[in-house]
């Protein structure tokens, strides 16, 4: 079955998806030669089809093994610049009209820049990146989401970077990586001053660890937003039935809409979800969580906004007013002001009703 629905051209709103994540494979290539990096592939379709085959094992670990790949190329200003700009254009062309894109500059480092400078070599190329789309009569708004991996011990200090930049294009901050061991609870002294600085925070949990990784981010982390968040259906007892039992932590995440950044085809690959048909999003969706629809890695996935959402119509039976409906949760969840949420969830309703119409 092919969707009908005019998905393509559809205003969209994302926000979990990795720069890193979304390189073009064959700007992985360029960039691979410049540095003498060895590559699993030469072609850029042969490339893109590794990814996809390495990231699709049902590992979390093994999917960001792919990363070793993407980040050795992204040691320099001139590639991070590159990388950046080109992630923006590729995603106005999808009708992208707002995103954060999330990155962690300690990944960035060995090359000789400093975290300052990584950032401003992302903020050069989003810059430039929106500026192109413009001329392309593509109008697109793109922050980013600066993260600390949490197997390191550099959470404060990229606390810091962020609230540094946060007038500079930065966000909001995240953490992210090998989920399992390392809660935010490692750092509790992170969240109180992201706290204290009334700065935005979404944070990876419920995808390769359970209920309690929900939990701490929720309430320790204190993050707005719950990166993934597929597994809150551990806390629902007869899921799927007419009458669901909530547990205390499914109930909070509801009843104060936190929103869930659910990636349908990368919670697949690493195993939190065994199809887009009995993807969690879908009845998630019809007990009122706060679900939005999102990327992740585009690259390891070879996935794009219009492609998440069209498999959700075609395999999930998703409808306009579904797609509607996510896109809108993502725009009221977005880090920007409330007068900007308003006006990006006014377009949004505009666009969809004219689609709607025709």
């Amino acid at each position: 079955m092919t969707s009908q629905l005019p998905i393509s051209t559809l205003p969209k709103v994302l926000l979990h998806d990795h720069l890193d994540g979304g390189l073009r494979p064959q700007t992985l290539i360029d960039l691979s030669l410049e540095i003498g990096h060895e590559l699993p592939a030469t072609t850029a379709d042969a490339l893109a089809e590794w990814f996809v085959d390495a990231a699709s094992s049902g590992s979390l670990v093994r999917y960001l093994e792919t990363f070793d790949h993407t980040i050795a190329v992204m040691q320099t200003a001139e590639a991070l610049q590159r990388v950046a700009r080109e992630a923006v254009l590729d995603l106005a062309a999808d009708g992208v009209v707002y995103a954060e894109q999330r990155w962690a500059p300690e990944q960035h480092l060995t090359g000789g820049l400093t975290l300052q400078e990584t950032v401003d070599a992302v903020q050069a190329g989003l810059d430039e990146g929106v500026a192109l789309a413009a001329e392309r009569g593509q109008d697109i708004r793109v922050g980013q989401l600066l993260t600390a991996m949490r197997h390191a011990d550099r959470w404060e200090e990229i606390v810091e970077l962020s609230l540094a930049n946060r007038d500079r294009g930065v966000v909001g901050f995240d953490i992210a990586g090998a989920e399992n061991g390392f809660l935010p609870s490692r750092f509790p002294g992170t969240w109180r001053t992201l706290n204290d600085a009334s700065f935005p925070v979404t944070i990876h949990a419920g995808e390769a660890a359970g209920v309690d990784s929900i939990a701490e981010a929720v309430h320790l982390g204190q993050a707005s937003r719950i990166g993934h968040g597929v597994r809150i259906v551990e806390d629902i007892e007869d899921l799927g039935t007419d009458s669901p039992v909530f547990g205390r932590l499914a109930h909070w995440i509801r009843d104060n809409q936190i929103p869930l950044e659910l990636c349908p085809s990368s919670n697949l690959q690493t195993g939190a979800a065994v199809s887009i048909a009995e993807h969690p999003i879908s009845r998630l969706r019809d007990l009122d969580f706060a679900v939005t629809i999102n990327t992740d890695n585009r690259l390891m996935s070879g996935t794009s906004m219009t492609r998440e959402m069209t498999l959700l119509v075609d395999e999930a039976g998703w409808t306009l007013d579904d797609l509607r409906d996510a896109t809108l949760a993502a725009a009221w969840s977005a880090f920007i002001h409330h007068d900007e949420r308003h006006a990006l969830g006014e377009r949004i309703i505009e666009a969809f009703a004219a689609h709607a119409a025709l």
